[in-house]
């Protein structure tokens, strides 16, 4: 099975593409540029020194959010192009799902966390098993008092991962009664390996979805849409 990875949920855009479970290629930007001047270029570049033909692949596996709003409409539109084009399915991978799986060590308990703004992240807890990543605490936007306080719940060590990490680490330092750990920055922010190796799972498990029922996870409104809706209360 050949299935090409996408990540564009955050900063960084990352594809990557497997080949009956070998990583075979990856390509990550993390620079000013927008991921619609980036990703496909990135894909078509990738499949060329791979040498994988597109007709080739089986799926595409995406973040599916949360994330930044527009990196993912831009992933989604991506990837339903290429699947509608190439007749095969998407597989939905959780933006933070795809984060924990970075962290190889079994049994460790982790938090992935984006940067939200405004003092938020995104953040789920999740436990590394030889599988899929298990879900201890789903999905979900709060700040990040409230995040700190959940992992501290599950009573273990609790590594931290994402984006959010090198915005937050001084303050989960502080809130933490228990005992923490940082991934280094190299590996904090979103790979797309970890999205195919996680789509590749969930694509056995049928876990596959035609490109026109594919929709991203935004958990919350957008910025935009949030200071219209201030606005209207002012007035």
């Amino acid at each position: 099975m050949k299935i090409l990875g996408i990540d564009s949920s955050g900063l960084t855009a990352s594809v990557a593409v497997m080949s009956e479970g070998i990583l075979t290629g990856e390509y990550t930007i993390h620079n000013k540029k927008t991921h619609s001047q980036t990703l496909l270029p990135m894909i078509s570049d990738m499949l060329l020194m791979a040498e994988i033909k597109p007709e080739e692949l089986d799926c595409i596996a995406v973040s599916a959010g949360p994330g930044s709003f527009t990196g993912l409409r831009i992933g989604a539109s991506t990837a339903k192009g290429l699947a509608w084009t190439l007749g095969i399915p998407i597989v939905p991978v959780s933006s933070l799902m795809g984060l924990a799986a970075n962290v190889t060590q079994r049994g460790a308990v982790v938090c992935p966390i984006m940067d939200a703004r405004r003092s938020q992240v995104y953040f789920g807890i999740y436990r590394i098993t030889e599988d899929l990543p298990e879900v201890l605490l789903e999905p979900g936007a709060a700040a990040i008092e409230e995040a700190v306080s959940c992992a501290d719940r599950i009573g273990e060590e609790i590594i931290y991962i994402g984006d959010g990490v090198p915005v937050f680490e001084d303050r989960i330092r502080v809130l933490s009664q228990g005992g923490v750990r940082f991934m280094e920055p190299v590996n904090c922010f979103q790979r797309g390996a970890s999205v195919a190796a996680v789509g590749s799972l969930l694509f056995e498990k049928k876990q596959g979805v035609k490109a026109a029922e594919f929709a991203p996870v935004y958990l919350r409104k957008s910025q935009a849409e949030r200071e219209r809706e201030e606005a209207g209360n002012v007035s």
